[in-house]
């Protein structure tokens, strides 16, 4: 159990069962109590553009996106987040969650400067004690 935790973490996924699994898996893991999932790029650019009470806008922390989906794919999402401006998008990490094993889907993952990683689905506990490790080590 972490002593500190993740403010938030952002599912952008248009399947309802993957984001239930993942949303589970991180609780499980206890890295943050505020899981939002939308179900595509369009409603993920809605809410990191939303304001909240104090005008400030949500900047999860993570962000585990899915790079099949319909309207607008993980990859046209990275190209219009990278058009936010910095108080929209998340404060640290953009993971790529796919079921696709395509290498050239992996390495144009590698090569976007907006995503800090790919796995492949469904996520868990250890997927995400890996990626606390790795780029919130102050958290662990």
């Amino acid at each position: 159990m972490m002593s500190k935790k993740l403010n938030m973490v952002l599912l952008i996924d248009d399947s309802e069962e993957d984001n239930y699994v993942h949303t589970k898996v991180i609780k499980r893991a206890g890295v943050t109590d505020k899981v939002v999932s939308v179900q595509n790029g369009y409603e993920a650019l809605d809410f990191l553009s939303s304001k909240n009470e104090e005008s400030n806008f949500p900047q999860p922390d993570l962000v585990f996106l899915d790079i099949n989906m319909p309207g607008m794919d993980g990859w046209e999402f990275l190209e219009r987040y990278a058009e936010l401006p910095e108080a929209q998008r998340a404060k640290i990490m953009v993971f790529m969650l796919s079921t696709s094993t395509n290498p050239a889907d992996i390495e144009k993952a590698k090569n976007n400067l907006y995503a800090a990683g790919y796995e492949s689905k469904p996520l868990t506990v250890e997927m995400l004690e890996k990626v606390m490790q790795h780029h919130f080590p102050e958290l662990c």
